[in-house]
């Protein structure tokens, strides 16, 4: 009979708990019904939260970013080919969004990949023209020469715009 008494006891002590961790299990699977994210590598998209966030985390920063513009909007923007997760919390740490994010390679009509044997070199096309955009994965020899390029172009523009902002 005592044993009976002290499990009804513990029973009732524990049932408001398990009540209200059932809650806030209820508010985390709704946090995570939204849709996942898509995007290709150096794209950004806009990620609206539901209520205000106070924190937000990234699964991996190399696969994507999140930059915040106030507190229910984000930037959110590929930076290498994979999978992650973006999660925020609000101002009292419950978990709000929880959602995968997916960065593939470039999909848009006027990119071009060239293969040459094991050798890949990534093409930007508007009309007849093209030039090379250096993305991971292209061959060592072609990346390295079209960022080599680019890095000067813009370490030129930097130091025009520098010597322009003294006079």
């Amino acid at each position: 009979m005592r044993r009976v008494l002290i499990a009804v006891a513990l029973l009732a002590a524990v049932t408001p708990a398990f009540a209200a961790s059932k809650a806030k299990v209820a508010k985390a699977d709704r946090a995570k019904a939204a849709p996942s994210v898509a995007l290709s590598l150096d794209e950004v998209r806009t990620l609206t939260f539901a209520t205000p966030v106070s924190t937000v985390y990234v699964g991996n920063p190399t696969i994507a970013d999140v930059t915040m513009i106030d507190a229910r909007h984000a930037f959110v923007q590929g930076k290498g080919y994979g999978r992650t997760n973006i999660m925020a919390l609000n101002h009292e740490n419950v978990m709000v969004y929880n959602n995968h994010v997916t960065v593939t390679g470039i999909e848009s009509g006027g990119t071009v990949t060239l293969h040459r044997g094991t050798q890949r070199v990534t093409l930007n096309c508007v009309g007849s023209h093209c030039e090379t955009t250096p993305t991971p994965g292209d061959s060592k020899d072609a990346y390295e020469v079209a960022n080599s390029q680019v890095a000067g172009h813009q370490g030129t523009a930097r130091g025009a715009a520098v010597a322009e902002a003294k006079n």
